[in-house]
């Protein structure tokens, strides 16, 4: 159990990091879309790239935060039956849920977007507007990159639940 315990905390620790990043990203988005805003609407002066920039935080900040939010439990679930279950019980739907629908449905964006981004990365992609951001193939690299980490994330999560359901009382954290 160690191991184990080990694992949970090195993932956790890197979700945590990220997780801390992603909200410097966040803020940087948000200084970004006030910048664009009032360039736009007062001084009439748009940007193509001030535009572009603004959905590749948002895309950055979406699939490399979905780790983190697992973590913290910030997705969205329904509770009207969940919330009255024992802990042992949400424990097995969560646990099971991993393995029967995150790490599958994970692997298989990863496989599926294989081509569309190696395609991406061969041709050194940019973006299709004039003014727009060059290496339009980086951006595309966080979609595998995300999802991975939601994959080990969600082994992460699947490890807490298995000690809830064992009876293992973690050394610290949730």
């Amino acid at each position: 159990m160690q191991i184990l315990e080990r694992f949970v905390c090195l993932v956790d620790g890197l979700s945590d990091r990220i997780g801390r990043f992603v909200g410097w990203l966040t803020t940087l988005m948000v200084l970004v879309v006030f910048y664009d805003t009032v360039m736009r609407y007062a001084f009439n002066k748009g940007s193509v790239a001030l535009q572009e920039l603004e959905w590749h935080l948002f895309a950055i900040v979406f699939l490399i935060g979905a780790a983190y939010t697992l973590k913290e439990e910030g997705h969205v679930r329904v509770d009207i039956i969940f919330v009255n279950l024992s802990e042992k019980a949400k424990a097995w739907i969560d646990f099971l849920g991993v393995f029967i629908f995150l790490i599958p449905f994970c692997v298989a964006v990863i496989l599926s977007t294989q081509g569309f981004i190696l395609n991406s990365w061969a041709v050194k992609e940019i973006s299709p507007d004039p003014g727009g951001l060059p290496a339009r193939y980086l951006l595309k690299a966080m979609i595998p990159l995300g999802f991975f980490l939601l994959i080990v994330q969600g082994l992460s999560e699947a490890v807490k639940k298995f000690m809830v359901i064992t009876g293992y009382q973690r050394k610290g954290g949730k």
